[in-house]
């Protein structure tokens, strides 16, 4: 596996990998790999001939009092896993080749990004799209893969994406849980083993909450129960639940195919997020 950090050598080395028509996916991400990351590369293996992973820990989706400085970082170990799946190259620049001297340009999807997560941190989703537009520009791939973990997230990507005239597919891949059915993120290292134990609540309330729209069950009872049982299992609150139209996001009053159930919730110093598909 290549280990390329300079945009030069990366685009000769992409070039090289789709020398005889063969296609590229590309994977990004911000390291810490877990077997949810794990499992996005196992999915470009299956669709394109060669594999590229992104490490980068974007600063410019943080905001001030958010988790950047403290965010896990392992590329030697990261660099290993990958490895053993068969990566063919790991993008892995730093903030100076990502965002070098007087870089003034951000790119925003409005509509999309102003609610649920983009309320609770505003500027976020400009800092995503921003980054994953200039990673679609610096590796070039046939194909990218994101996680539906954060569905609003690949939403605003395939939103930019043909806004922007990317000429690339977009996939999304299963989330990928632990035996409990919490959703398996970086972010879980966080967890103390006692709330990593009530984390479980949080799954639970939302597949039953999207159980109960699917079978013709009052919205707002439905969602305030499950915001209930998120807190009653130890969660500290909940910053959003919500019942969504799958592409658009557009808040839906009753269940309309596809619609996606929505939330994100704090317990402790952690914010954790989860989506469950409805009828």
């Amino acid at each position: 596996m290549q280990i390329i950090r300079d945009i030069a050598t990366l685009h000769r080395a992409v070039a090289a990998l789709k020398q005889g028509g063969k296609s590229v996916a590309l994977v990004p991400t911000m390291g810490a790999l877990h077997d949810g990351h794990l499992s996005l590369v196992q999915m470009a293996r299956r669709v394109a001939d060669h594999v590229v992973v992104s490490i980068f820990v974007n600063p410019t989706q943080f905001g001030p009092n958010e988790d950047f400085a403290a965010y896990p970082r392992d590329e030697a170990r990261d660099a290993a896993l990958l490895v053993n799946e068969g990566v063919s190259l790991l993008w892995a620049p730093d903030v100076a080749v990502m965002y070098p001297g007087g870089h003034s340009t951000h790119i925003e999807v409005a509509e999309l990004g102003a609610d649920y997560c983009g309320a609770a941190r505003p500027g976020h989703f400009d800092g995503v799209a921003t980054v994953v537009a200039k990673l679609f520009n610096q590796v070039r791939p046939d194909i990218a893969i994101f996680g539906e973990k954060d569905w609003q997230q690949l939403a605003i990507i395939r939103r930019m994406a043909r806004d922007l005239d990317f000429a690339l597919d977009i996939l999304g891949a299963p989330i990928a849980r632990d035996a409990d059915g919490l959703a398996l993120s970086s972010r879980n290292a966080y967890l103390s083993p006692e709330q990593r134990r009530a984390a479980a609540a949080f799954p639970n309330a939302l597949k039953a909450a999207a159980a109960a729209l699917a079978n013709g069950g009052d919205m707002y009872e439905t969602l305030a129960k499950a915001e209930a049982a998120i807190v009653a299992g130890g969660f500290d609150s909940v910053d959003y639940i919500a019942l969504a139209d799958a592409a658009s996001l557009e808040r839906l009053a009753d269940v309309r195919p596809p619609a996606r159930l929505l939330a994100a919730a704090r317990i402790g110093k952690t914010r954790l997020i989860d989506n469950y598909p409805v009828g």
